[in-house]
């Protein structure tokens, strides 16, 4: 008897059927919701005690250059001989009296020595009106410039005389403004999309999407905290964690909730109707973070500081809004459950508007497909027509100090007599410096002779002042003509200033960009084979996606470069776009656009997989997710879009571009070009090798 109860015992555990980790884990959310959520907030409180300070915390200064390139070598091997910068990194504008400019002068350089991190100060001459005369401070080597240019603005704070500025002053004050415009964009984004949220998602859901966006950027702050204590992050990724942040949330929470209503509707308010949604909406939220998290980390690969902080945020914001999104709303789910339902049944499959617009497409596929692409192609050109420029004075708003003593500069001081470049010369032999400096004065563009500098220790520094733009055309050409003449006479010569630094960013930027390119296609086309086990499908998203890329940056490339709507948007042109925000832009609209196709190839793999035949699936997957696309789409345009409120126009760049590839995708690419080329590609959309097949069969990423 014993035995045979035994038995029974293991025959029943045996035929019990085994759930994996994930599906034990949901049903522990789902079973326990209010102490699943009680610890949510438990986690967002402390992330926010522990990550919050990291806002203040992160690198406003640089981050456009490689550190390993020779501008950034030349002012190293400078600092080392001196023990200070090479360059002055604070400027005073001091109001000058008719009757003692010298007495005011020699006040506000004393004023400026005394001040910890000043290595040196002394004045710099007058204004061509005689209204004001400039003092520049030389900051030490190993001083914090954030602490310095803080102090200096103290020191100067209510000073009528003195306008504070140089480019130590202008990095603080720009990462002051980045704090302002994420203050601003939170008040501007949050109440917009509280407002739609109740409108799209009906009722008590609309915490859902707040709720995630919040435990978000709370854990990607708390990511990053930990990621800069290894790494310096750039201050302006605080911009793209607010923004992608709660647009993935809006977008994963609005996918998983459509997908437990039409659960509801078969199923009831049961665990099972969970269950399903997890399984195949929750595993399309799975890809979708990956496939983000892999667009913009292959911004790491360039050797720029702000791109890399970009790869490395956006990368981050994209795991953890996935992660939040799957955790916290089962237990949301197991709250309210039959609450959550939708206020309209709807089609059981999908039999709407968008299901009769997608047989509408593929009526005339060729068509259609030929038409959109080509227009999308059109409105791309302006994107190959962009002209490169730097981050310079004029991204710092006007109403900002540092702004105030860059055009006084440019006004009343023709530019402070030229733009620097400096030679940084490690030699032993005078003579060989001299003929250097020499050969460099003879070149054109230049306001006067070089001067030279012994350093000691065998370093020399090798001034001049080319005419124009600090990185203009002319500066630019001079350092490439002194880098000649320095490699042609076999001197150790580095050249530092902006344009070398500018000639620098532009030279590491094209180096990586092919091996970028490469990645970006080849990881997403293998995740979304993964997803799908097509080999066509993944191929036809990255064109997709490239067309809508080029819409996005030729758009902003209209605007910017040629300084249109600058009264709307309250930027200051200056005759091109910056490149690193280019491909942050690029890089944000890819990875979206890959987004939202990841969420429409689910459903229509799913139709097909059901037993649909090809161009019904296709209807039934637009059907199911075109109308929550779109919204997700528009709640991601204003999450993201806030960036264009940024006073910070290369922010504002990015927060355009994105919206508006984010809009393109949902209401041309998803709704017109993906049916219509499903439809001229018919079964073989679903094409792969036999040996992949095999190979995506054993791998059995299934639901």
């Amino acid at each position: 008897m014993t035995t045979s109860l035994l038995d029974r015992l293991v025959t029943s555990l045996h035929s019990r059927p085994r759930r994996s980790l994930p599906d034990r884990l949901v049903a522990s959310l789902h079973s326990r919701p209010r102490r699943s959520l009680l610890a949510a907030l438990v986690f967002v409180v402390l992330a926010g005690v522990f990550g919050g300070p990291v806002v203040g915390s992160l690198q406003a200064d640089g981050g456009f250059t490689a550190s390993s390139s020779d501008s950034a070598r030349a002012v190293e091997r400078i600092e080392a001989a001196t023990g200070r910068s090479p360059s002055p990194g604070v400027v005073l504008v001091v109001d000058t009296p008719a009757g003692s400019p010298a007495t005011a002068v020699g006040t506000q350089v004393a004023a400026l020595a005394a001040i910890d991190g000043i290595a040196a100060a002394a004045p710099a001459g007058r204004a061509e009106d005689g209204s004001s005369a400039l003092v520049v401070g030389t900051l030490d080597a190993d001083a914090d410039k954030r602490d310095v240019a803080t102090a200096v603005i103290a020191a100067f704070d209510g000073s009528q005389d003195v306008t504070v500025g140089g480019q130590a002053v202008a990095s603080t004050q720009l990462g002051q403004e980045v704090g302002k415009d994420l203050s601003r964009a939170e008040l501007l984004a949050f109440p917009v999309l509280a407002l739609l949220s109740i409108l799209i998602f009906g009722g008590r859901a609309a915490i859902l999407p707040l709720a995630v966006g919040i435990a978000t950027i709370a854990g990607t702050f708390l990511a990053l905290a930990g990621i800069n204590q290894v790494y310096g992050l750039s201050v302006f990724a605080l911009n793209l964690v607010i923004g992608l942040g709660l647009g993935l949330a809006v977008d994963y929470t609005l996918f998983l909730l459509s997908r437990y209503r039409e659960e509801l509707e078969r199923q009831g308010p049961t665990a099972e109707a969970l269950m399903t949604t997890m399984r195949t909406a929750g595993r399309t939220v799975v890809f979708s973070a990956v496939t983000v998290a892999v667009a913009l980390a292959t911004l790491i690969v360039f050797p720029v500081g702000f791109l890399k902080s970009m790869g490395i945020a956006g990368a981050v914001v994209a795991m953890v809004s996935g992660a939040m999104a799957l955790l916290i709303t089962p237990a949301v789910i197991g709250l309210w459950g039959g609450k959550l339902a939708r206020r309209r049944r709807s089609h059981g499959r999908g039999e709407g508007r968008w299901y009769r617009f997608a047989h509408a497409v593929m009526r005339r596929p060729g068509l259609i497909a030929l038409a959109t692409a080509a227009v999308m192609a059109v409105l791309a050109v302006p994107a190959l027509g962009a002209v490169w420029t730097p981050v310079d004075g004029t991204v710092v708003p006007r109403h900002v100090s540092a702004r105030v003593v860059t055009d006084t500069l440019a006004t009343s001081y023709g530019g402070a007599g030229g733009s620097p470049v400096t030679v940084a010369v490690s030699s032993s032999d005078a003579g060989a410096v001299s003929a250097l400096a020499q050969r460099a004065s003879d070149l054109p563009g230049l306001v006067g002779p070089a001067e030279v500098r012994d350093l000691g220790s065998d370093t020399w520094q090798v001034d001049l002042r080319a005419t124009g733009d600090p990185a203009g055309e002319t500066a630019r050409r001079l350092v490439e003509d002194i880098r000649a003449a320095a490699a042609d006479s076999g001197t150790d010569a580095l050249v530092a200033g902006p344009a070398a630094e500018f000639v620098d960013q532009q030279s590491a930027i094209a180096g990586a960009l092919p091996a970028a390119a490469a990645l970006l296609v080849v990881l997403t086309v293998l995740v979304l084979w993964l997803m799908t086990g097509s080999v066509v499908l993944p191929l036809m998203a990255v064109v997709m996606n490239a067309l809508t890329v080029g819409v996005a940056l030729g758009a902003i490339t209209f605007v910017y470069q040629a300084g249109r709507l600058t009264d709307l948007l309250g930027y200051t042109p200056n005759g091109g776009v910056e490149p690193a925000n280019f491909l942050v832009a690029a890089a944000l609209v890819f990875a979206l656009s890959t987004d939202y196709g990841v969420f429409l190839f689910g459903r229509i793999r799913e139709a097909r997989d059901a037993g649909s035949a090809d161009k019904e699936a296709v209807a039934q997957g637009l059907g199911r997710t075109g109308s929550v696309v779109t919204a997700a789409a528009i709640l991601l345009a204003v999450a993201i879009g806030a960036f264009s409120t940024s006073s910070i126009s290369f922010m504002q760049q990015i927060g355009i571009a994105t919206a508006m590839g984010v809009l393109l995708d949902a209401f041309v690419v998803r709704s017109f070009l993906v049916p219509a080329l499903m439809g001229v590609m018919g079964k073989w959309t679903w094409w792969a090798p036999m040996g992949l097949r095999r190979l995506h069969d054993r791998i059995g990423l299934a639901e």
